[in-house]
């Protein structure tokens, strides 16, 4: 068993990785009530062209495959209902899927021995049929019929696919009706194969536990099921242009009040490990500079009657695709795109003030150790942080240590004019 000391936030994780290759990492946090796991497998919605496990020919499966194959999970060979069991055992369980990543996690404040065999056990014990294949298209596809009513989600959306030409991160997470009907009882095996082998995975707990009992535990589950170490997989991504694919669009939808999201698409990625890490700090960080509640241009934006408390920012950086967000519901969205990216302009015309940017970092400093109070916050990052070989608890000592050169670099490369798009949701 390995440890990793983080002296600045008086953390240490243990870690260790088993002869299967699954990583468990176990983050002890005395004072805590509850303890939360979470089992991860470095799949997601963009992974739909692969070389399947032991084949040399690639397979091209249907879209939103990652997310229909977590739903699968939960039905078991001998039928029992796997959230009545986690809820008899005193604990809530849940599942996600990202662009990246499916997730499978549990929280509970007792019986967490037997909740993480239960965890592990039940995502590795796949039970799909053609009769519970067909019965489940029904339900996903009623999900997705929902999501399309969501102005909120269909403008996050529209956003992406206005940014991406050709890559799958612009395809919706579920995919749509047309695609999941083509899902098949093989397709589902033969992604599980491929990306459910514990080599593809991290155990990741945070809790009142003892590390030495937890990865004891795991080793004894594992021990017993037959994994053997297995070969690196390989994925497969259309070449995706600088470019964006469109630069303005919009949806009508019966809303009350409009909707505006704009945003830049990173023109460099297959970033990783530090490089990675500095990066998606910089233009966090920046975007606090340019937008955040204290700034002059959040208040410029409220006097003007362009933004209200809906306005929100982001950026999302993985290994394949990069890109920052920020809008909301506007009375005149043509009037806030142009607002907006006018400030970045500005901004980029001027040097950034030192005396700025040090409230902007205590600010998401403050954000950071403020989260890490949270179990749930640390168990969902941790694992994302690691599939790109970066450390979460390395972000205080890298926000403390970016540079105004660094910033102003990304502020440059990020906020390219070319990269720009904007969508809205309008009134019909």
């Amino acid at each position: 068993m390995e440890t990793k000391r983080f002296e600045q936030l008086q953390e240490t994780v243990y870690h260790k990785q088993l002869n299967n290759g699954l990583n468990i990492y176990v983050l002890p946090k005395e004072g805590f009530n509850k303890t939360f796991a979470t089992f991860t497998t470095k799949y997601g919605a963009i992974d739909n062209q692969f070389k399947p496990f032991n084949q040399e020919e690639w397979l091209k499966v249907p879209d939103g495959i990652a997310h229909f194959l977590e739903h699968k999970m939960f039905e078991q060979p001998d039928g029992v209902d796997v959230f009545q069991t986690f809820g008899t055992q005193g604990a809530m369980a849940n599942a996600f899927t990202s662009f990246t990543a499916t997730a499978y996690l549990f929280s509970s404040t007792s019986n967490v021995e037997k909740n993480l065999e239960t965890l592990v056990d039940f995502v590795q014990e796949p039970a799909f049929t053609d009769e519970n294949v067909e019965k489940e298209k029904g339900i996903i596809g009623q999900e997705i019929r929902m999501y399309d009513d969501n102005p909120d989600w269909r403008l996050y959306f529209g956003l992406i696919e206005n940014m991406y030409q050709n890559h799958p991160v612009k395809i919706d997470i579920a995919g749509t009706v047309e695609s999941i009907a083509k899902i098949t009882k093989e397709h589902l095996y033969e992604c599980y194969r491929t990306f459910y082998h514990p080599s593809n995975m991290v155990l990741f707990v945070v809790g009142p536990v003892d590390p030495e009992a937890i990865i004891t535990l795991i080793e004894k589950n594992q021990a017993g099921k037959g994994f053997t170490h297995k070969q690196a997989i390989e994925r497969q991504y259309p070449e995706e242009p600088v470019s964006v694919a469109h630069k303005e669009r919009s949806l009508p939808m019966p809303v009350k009040t409009p909707k505006c999201l704009v945003g830049y698409k990173e023109k460099t990625v297959h970033r990783q490990g530090d490089e990675m890490l500095r990066h998606e700090l910089s233009v966090q960080l920046l975007l606090e500079l340019l937008f955040g509640k204290g700034t002059e241009n959040y208040k410029t934006l409220i006097d003007e009657g362009l933004i209200d408390d809906s306005f929100s920012f982001e950026y999302t950086e993985e290994y394949e695709f990069a890109f920052s967000a920020f809008g909301g519901n506007t009375e005149d969205p043509d009037r806030l795109a142009a607002r907006l990216q006018a400030m970045v302009e500005e901004a980029k015309s001027q040097p950034i003030d030192e005396q700025t940017v040090e409230r902007a970092r205590k600010k998401r400093i403050g954000s950071f150790l403020k989260a890490l109070n949270s179990p749930e916050f640390i168990a969902t990052q941790f694992t994302r942080y690691q599939f790109n070989q970066m450390d979460l608890f390395s972000i205080l000592s890298t926000l403390e240590t970016l540079t105004l050169t660094e910033l102003q670099t990304v502020l440059n490369e990020h906020f390219d004019h070319d990269c720009f798009t904007q969508f809205k949701v309008v009134a019909k």
